[in-house]
């Protein structure tokens, strides 16, 4: 009987100890996300250094740096049109430590057989939007949009034109102007929107599917020229530059970008990540940048993000 008495007393401590252990460890997760953040966090990028998601992203890191009181490093993860890099930060701990720019492909490459949908992401606000452009080299014969047509006509499949990576948007952008054109191009892949350009800089492809803010650089400096924006209207980098639409060629199409982190993340940490990111968002540094590239800066909530992402998930999938 007393064996038997001190097993009981025996595991009533053990068990007393457990518990307090699990308070202590509750307590330090509600301590440590009341101090959030404690240091550095990580920005994940899916494209190369020096395009547009790089430009939103490193602009847009800067101005949270100062909200939140710590550093974060901008890592490119580039490969697969953005399955590398949202593959990667959607398997990250959600502990708000790793956040990362969350571009359109997030509602594109779920219905290209890859494991990746909005829904796997915690969405803190969509920042930015960005119309498609498509730009030849500077030495390019192809004086317009329609010679370039009439070129692809004449020899289907032969006109090559670079874009972002396999199933990203621009080349979704690159086919469905071939397809309102009634026309077949070659598309040809790259690590981000600005290899995609300065693979036609060196005049590897004969032209370039791209975002304006991509473009509007080599375009300004003399190495490339924008053949078409293909927006609702003209956008002020490149206010000399026709619509697809002027042109004859009704079709409006681009890339937007939201700001997110792995799904599940605490609400508290949700909810300062989610005011840092749309105050950053509102600034006038990160508009003027924005601007200047010829995105269209935004500042939605994580609800208006989520149900735009989803949105845009169910259009693609129509679409694909």
């Amino acid at each position: 009987m007393k064996s038997r008495m001190f097993r009981i007393a025996t595991m009533a401590v053990v068990g007393t100890l457990a518990l307090g252990a699990c308070a202590n460890r509750g307590g330090t997760e509600e301590a440590s996300s009341e101090n959030y953040p404690e240091k550095s966090l990580t920005m994940v990028v899916h494209a190369g250094a020096g395009g547009g998601s790089d430009l939103t992203a490193r602009t847009l890191a800067k101005e949270l740096e100062a909200d939140l009181g710590q550093s974060i490093v901008v890592e490119n993860r580039t490969g697969g049109g953005g399955r590398v890099g949202l593959t990667y930060l959607k398997d990250r701990p959600a502990d708000g430590y790793s956040i990362g720019f969350v571009p359109v492909e997030v509602a594109m490459l779920g219905h290209q057989g890859a494991d990746i949908k909005p829904d796997q992401y915690t969405l803190l606000g969509q920042v930015m939007n960005a119309p498609a452009t498509l730009s030849v080299p500077a030495n390019s014969p192809y004086q317009t949009l329609q010679q370039l047509l009439d070129a692809a006509k004449a020899k289907p499949g032969t006109i090559t034109v670079a874009n972002s990576g396999a199933g990203a948007i621009w080349e979704a952008a690159t086919l469905a102007l071939g397809e309102a054109a009634g026309v077949t191009f070659k598309p040809v892949p790259y690590d981000g929107g600005a290899p995609a350009v300065a693979a036609g800089v060196s005049g590897e492809v004969q032209a370039v599917m791209a975002g304006v803010s991509e473009s509007a650089t080599a375009a300004k400096d003399g190495r490339m020229r924008v053949l078409a924006v293909l927006a609702p209207e003209r956008v002020a980098a490149l206010p000399d530059t026709p619509t697809a639409k002027e042109l004859g060629q009704d079709i409006v199409i681009g890339g937007w970008g939201l700001i997110g982190a792995p799904a599940g993340l605490p609400a508290d940490v949700k909810e300062k990540l989610a005011a840092a990111v749309q105050k950053a968002a509102s600034s006038t540094t990160f508009k003027d940048v924005m601007t200047k590239a010829g995105n269209t800066p935004m500042a939605t909530s994580p609800d208006e993000a989520t149900t735009f992402a989803q949105s845009e998930y169910d259009r693609f999938g129509e679409i694909y």
